[in-house]
Formats: structure tokens, C-alpha cells, sequence
């Protein structure tokens, strides 16, 4: 299963300004993050979302991992390839019990995402817990970590 479909995805990594240009998913409260982290949590979201590779190489950090709900870590190579998969999108998004810590160099980013789509061509529904642990390095924002555990 596309590795938390984007669940994580969309992270939809619950950033973003108040800016209308910056709007995410359903149910996102992006208000009073930094600007640099609500672009780059917003650009994060995007690129889940439309499955664009090159921003999500851009976006991930090189030592990036995904904890899945299947028990095994995803390195950042093996997400952008199963988040690119073709026959594989995201149609539906909705965030709720967001959780936000920031501090200058790092922040978690997370709560529950409600996600429809494809996985390969077959419709899939996700309901999951999730949280993006964000590193700013270089002056840049790039997520680090993924944890995303499926929620029967």
C-alpha cells in the first residue's frame, strides 16, 4: 500500500500560512507557524498530493524515514518511489486533531488524516494516525521522519 498513501502525506504535514495561496487539506490549521515552515509544509503537502517527484526529492531530507503501520521503514528512495507508483493518486483528504510543536530548528507536524484514492488502480480508503518530524538544515525545511499507523 502506497506507504501511508500520502497519509502522511499528507502529512499534509499541517503547515501552512493563513495566506489564501496556502490552503490544505480539509480540517488543516495552518495559523501561526512561520512563514519558511508553513511554505515548505504547505509545497510538502502539494507534492503528495499530485504525486511530483521532484518535489518530494526536494523536500525529504537525504536521510529520510517512513515508519509504516506494516512494521518496516521506508528510506526516502523507496517513498518517492511507491508515492509515484503509477495508477496510484489521492483524491480525498482530511486532516483532524492536529498537532503542532515548533521550536527554531525543528517541529513535529502531525494528527489523524482521512485519506480516499488509488494504490496501483484499486481504490483504497485510510483512516490513520500520523506525525512528520521537520529539520531545518541549511537554512531549508526538510521532514526527517514519518510515523503513520493505520486506525481500524
Amino acid at each position: 500500500m502506497r506507504s501511508a498513501i500520502w497519509i502522511i502525506g499528507v502529512s499534509m504535514t499541517l503547515a501552512a500560512t493563513a495566506a489564501p495561496a496556502q490552503t490544505g487539506p480539509e480540517g488543516a490549521d495552518y495559523r501561526g507557524l512561520p512563514p519558511d515552515l508553513a511554505a515548505a509544509a504547505t509545497a510538502y503537502d502539494l507534492a503528495q498530493f499530485k504525486a511530483n517527484r521532484a518535489e518530494l526529492d526536494r523536500l525529504l531530507a537525504d536521510d529520510y524515514i517512513l515508519a509504516g503501520s506494516n512494521g518496516k521503514n521506508q528510506t526516502k528512495a523507496q517513498y518517492i518511489v511507491e508515492a509515484t507508483a503509477p495508477g496510484s493518486r489521492t483524491t480525498y483528504v482530511a486532516l483532524s486533531l492536529n498537532v503542532r510543536r515548533v521550536w527554531s530548528d525543528g517541529a513535529v507536524l502531525g494528527g489523524m488524516v482521512d485519506a480516499k484514492g488509488l494504490d496501483r488502480g484499486k481504490p483504497i480508503a485510510v483512516h490513520a494516525r500520523f506525525v512528520d518530524v521537520w529539520a531545518k538544515r541549511d537554512g531549508r525545511w526538510r521532514v526527517v521522519f514519518t510515523q503513520a499507523n493505520e486506525v481500524k
